[in-house]
């Protein structure tokens, strides 16, 4: 390899492994990128267990075990900018739906309570240790760049590796997904909220005109919008836009339903009901973050044994 390239790690930590794969999505631009960056330590591509020195460090994955703790720092030690990559890496993605539960709970349901096993033990030596609670990547190490996404659009990917590549800063933008959504909204008479099974949304109209919860006002940009313009709301995959994230009293389910309750003729307090009782879902990517989690607004557990209790 050219001595002038600049060098890249790679590591993994607990999450699907498709935000790696999102690296390859980048088709042929992956070319490009390949002319000017060197791959050290890649857990898909390259067999190697240290962590060499690096230019850039790409983390995938939330903070779950003992192993991820570990790999976290050691990337931090080695290279010179680390890139949380992905939703889980920036938000604590998906696992954060585990803050819902204790870890003997999970542990239980996963070894001893499971229908599809006969084991009557959870595993000690075997595996890494659980920690008690999902957390974001910067709250273990320092960060430089957020890159959320579930997994990261190729156009930001390439825009971002371009850039720091040719030692430039990325562009960050706070559009949110309806920024790209060619959808109108419009007042409806609209009195119900529907599943997203149910009936055929009309292509043109706004899903939350229409009686569709759809998290698009809510979520950040960075992903070109590809849902709602394609019939599908938006579930939020890329996290929350900084008007959520910075405000302590505003919410998810507070700001959707404000807007719904304006193009409709449902209730505010219907729409807010409606997704406490599917938390897990709607706050399933941003629920791990400190800036979600500690909102006093935010009552998880509350809402579940809500809905267990009914």
């Amino acid at each position: 390899m050219s001595s002038d390239k600049v060098r890249l790690n790679t590591e993994w930590l607990c999450d699907c492994g498709g935000c790696h794969v999102a690296l390859v999505d980048l088709h042929e631009k992956i070319l490009n990128v390949l002319e000017s960056v060197e791959i050290l330590k890649c857990p898909v591509l390259t067999d190697e267990k240290s962590y060499p020195e690096a230019e850039i460090g790409i983390l995938t994955g939330s903070i779950r075990t003992e192993h991820d703790r570990h790999a976290a720092m050691e990337m931090r030690k080695h290279c010179k900018t680390i890139i949380a990559f992905g939703t889980c890496a920036v938000y604590g993605g998906l696992h954060g739906a585990g803050l819902a539960h204790s870890r003997e709970e999970i542990i239980n349901h996963v070894y001893r309570d499971n229908p599809t096993t006969i084991t009557d033990f959870a595993p000690q030596d075997e595996i890494d240790g659980l920690e008690k609670l999902v957390i974001p990547v910067d709250e273990v190490i320092d960060v430089d760049l957020y890159m959320p996404g579930c997994p990261p659009h190729a156009h930001f990917i390439f825009e971002a590796l371009s850039a720091l590549v040719n030692g430039k800063e990325p562009r960050v933008k706070h559009e949110s997904v309806c920024g790209g959504c060619d959808r109108t909204m419009k007042k409806t008479d609209v009195s119900e909220i529907k599943g997203s099974n149910e009936g055929i949304p009309d292509d043109d109209i706004c899903f939350l005109s229409q009686g569709y919860i759809c998290l698009g006002s809510v979520t950040l940009d960075r992903c070109l919008s590809p849902c709602p313009n394609h019939g599908i709301m938006c579930t939020g995959c890329a996290g929350p836009i900084m008007q959520i994230l910075s405000e302590p009293t505003r919410d998810l389910r507070t700001e959707v339903s404000e807007r719904m309750s304006r193009i409709t003729a449902i209730p505010a307090a219907t729409i807010v009901e409606s997704m406490e009782k599917s938390a897990k879902t709607h706050y399933a990517y941003a629920m791990a973050t400190k800036m979600i989690g500690n909102k006093p607004t935010f009552l998880i557990k509350k809402w579940i044994a809500d809905v267990e209790a009914m």
